[in-house]
């Protein structure tokens, strides 16, 4: 008779603990990705946080690249990402049977910054920038007057996102004219601070990332117009929203998989949540929010992808 108990007793505990796993594992949410979509993603959770306080939303920060080669292994349930997934992301996942959704949640400009002491340049055209970053650059052009003679005779010291960030690969396509087309010789980092740290601290110094970041350390730093062919134009939820902020305002994305759709209905709250609430919490971060009618047409897409994979 004691045994039998104590095998009923193993059983409902051994069962007990399962459930326990399965509904922890549900109650999670990973997510990783982009540093510029990371105070989007972070600001959403927070507010979901505040309405399920039982989800657990972890969010990490390897850049858009790093982000994807964890999404396509099955690690992540959304990636955050600056930019669209590139071929060789998509055959990642697809060789592991995931698909996912792209939705786009905001719009942001790419900010190039000076430190507060830079006296002589407020506003670079595309050309410029591009003579400064295109790969043959790297040992020949290092002093401010090789752009403009009138310019101190002093070296230029780069601050920039690294290779696996989305800010990159959107900046170079911009402005050298191919994704990842760079000069290797400047301070890089996925961390924003780094490089906000790295300008506000040389007078001599010169660096791009999101608007957003620039905004939080506007008295640290100087934002610099550009000009992209129809004068110059500082990056502003107008000018990103209408475009004339050109060529470096773009849309910012998160990616959902296909196998937490089926398997975590708190990833479905999530999402639905994250797009009902983006107008409103956006502008708190220092994003564009994207038109009512937009959101409405990520959200049909994404419930589209919901059925399709709940079936």
């Amino acid at each position: 008779m004691k045994k039998i108990i104590l095998l009923t007793a193993l059983t409902i505990s051994l069962v007990s603990c399962g459930n326990n796993k399965k509904d922890k594992e549900a109650s999670s949410i990973n997510i990783d990705g982009s540093s510029t979509v990371y105070p989007v993603t972070e600001a959403i959770a927070e507010e979901y946080r505040s309405v399920d306080s039982d989800v657990d939303v972890t969010i990490g920060v390897s850049g858009t690249g790093g982000g994807f080669q964890k999404f396509g292994r099955g690690e992540t349930d959304i990636s955050n990402a600056s930019r669209p997934i590139k071929e060789d992301e998509k055959k990642i996942a697809e060789s592991n049977n995931i698909d996912f959704v792209e939705l786009e949640v905001a719009y942001d400009g790419l900010a190039v910054v000076v430190n507060p002491e830079n006296d002589w340049v407020d506003c670079f055209t595309v050309e410029q920038l591009r003579k400064i970053w295109e790969p043959s650059a790297q040992g020949t052009i290092t002093r401010w007057n090789q752009i403009d003679p009138s310019w101190p005779d002093e070296e230029i010291h780069l601050f920039g996102p690294g290779v696996a960030s989305g800010t990159f690969d959107y900046f170079t396509e911009a402005v050298v004219g191919k994704s990842g087309s760079s000069r290797g010789d400047y301070t890089a980092s996925e961390d924003d601070n780094v490089l906000v740290q790295g300008v506000s601290g040389d007078k001599y110094g010169l660096g791009f990332f999101g608007l957003a970041y620039y905004e939080e350390n506007a008295d640290k730093l100087r934002m610099v117009a550009v000009d992209g062919g129809e004068g110059c134009v500082e990056p502003s939820t107008e000018t990103v929203s209408n475009g004339t902020y050109a060529p470096l305002s773009r849309p910012l994305f998160v990616y959902v998989n296909s196998s937490s759709v089926q398997n975590n209905p708190k990833v479905v709250d999530f999402i639905n949540f994250y797009l009902d609430e983006a107008p409103s919490l956006l502008k708190d971060v220092g994003y564009v929010p994207l038109t009512s009618e937009e959101y409405k047409e990520q959200k049909e897409k994404f419930n589209a992808f919901v059925e399709k994979h709940q079936k």
